[in-house]
């Protein structure tokens, strides 16, 4: 007669323990990023819990990760409440991203191998078909993916990780002005392949050049006051 190992099922137990929490976590920061949790709500655990259909448990270590990345508060008076960013914080965000990002353009400038090139090839294709139909949702995500693919190449891990955070930070204020300007996404995706040409001709000088005048203009779009740009 065969008995199990408690210490494999204490492993497994653990295993998908670690699963739900990280489940729960990119479920709830997507719902936050994509908006269908609007910045300013409170939240319960409970009501999350069922909206998800998981426990209380992975949904409470997902808000303590979420906290600490800045997307909600948790306070005794007011409970959970997601978090927007404001003009100064936008404006912190950017002025971070126009350091590393050109700093990355011309690190990796003719270094892109045979199938690195094929990935932004994709996205570019992805990216083009995305704006030509107007589709601000798929849009940012294969944006998002175009800037943070220089980080991954680059091979510096705690610029990849900057990166991703900053721009998980200003998903929901690039997806607004997008919907208000949405030939944003043409202009944008055209900038992104003459970035893309700079690097695969291995000119590090230009692709850094163009990589700040696309956050610059970005940035303009963001922290402009309102009706300063028409």
């Amino acid at each position: 007669m065969s008995h199990a190992d408690p210490s494999r099922e204490d492993d497994r137990s653990k295993r998908r323990a670690g699963l739900m929490k990280n489940r729960a976590y990119h479920a709830l920061k997507k719902l936050i990023l994509d908006e269908t949790i609007a910045p300013g709500a409170f939240l319960s655990e409970r009501q999350l819990a069922a909206q998800l259909n998981m426990s209380k448990t992975p949904i409470k270590v997902a808000l303590e990760r979420l906290e600490s990345e800045g997307f909600i508060s948790v306070t005794p008076q007011q409970g959970i409440i997601v978090h927007d960013l404001s003009l100064a914080e936008l404006a912190e965000h950017f002025e971070v991203r126009e350091l590393l990002e050109p700093y990355v353009a011309r690190r990796v400038a003719g270094t892109v191998s045979p199938e690195q090139r094929v990935r932004v090839e994709q996205n570019l294709a992805a990216s083009r078909a995305a704006a030509d139909a107007l589709d601000a949702a798929t849009t940012l995500w294969i944006d998002s993916e175009f800037h943070l693919m220089w980080c991954e190449f680059l091979g510096n891990r705690e610029i990849m990780l900057t990166m991703q955070r900053l721009r998980d930070r200003i998903h929901r204020a690039i997806r607004r002005v997008t919907s208000l300007n949405p030939q944003r996404m043409l202009g944008s995706q055209l900038e992104h392949e003459h970035i893309a040409a700079a690097i695969f001709a291995g000119d590090g000088e230009l692709a850094a050049k163009l990589s700040e005048e696309h956050l610059a203009y970005g940035r303009q779009l963001l922290v402009a006051p309102p009706n300063s740009l028409e």
